[in-house]
């Protein structure tokens, strides 16, 4: 088994898990234990910059 052949076969499920469990996880608060796992999830979810939805959206006038 190549190199090429591994990462196509275990990265798919590794994103696809990590996004289920950033979706239906509270972030929680900056600084804590879970905060630092929660990256991680994000991290391997592909969630960077402002990839997830933050909350509530901005005021339009």
């Amino acid at each position: 088994m190549s190199i090429f052949d591994l990462i196509t076969t275990v990265a798919p499920p590794v994103i696809a898990t990590a996004s289920a469990i950033a979706a239906i996880t509270p972030t929680p608060q900056q600084g804590s234990t879970l905060w630092y796992a929660y990256r991680l999830i994000d991290f391997l979810a592909l969630n960077v910059n402002n990839a997830k939805d933050p909350g509530e959206p901005p005021c339009r006038r």
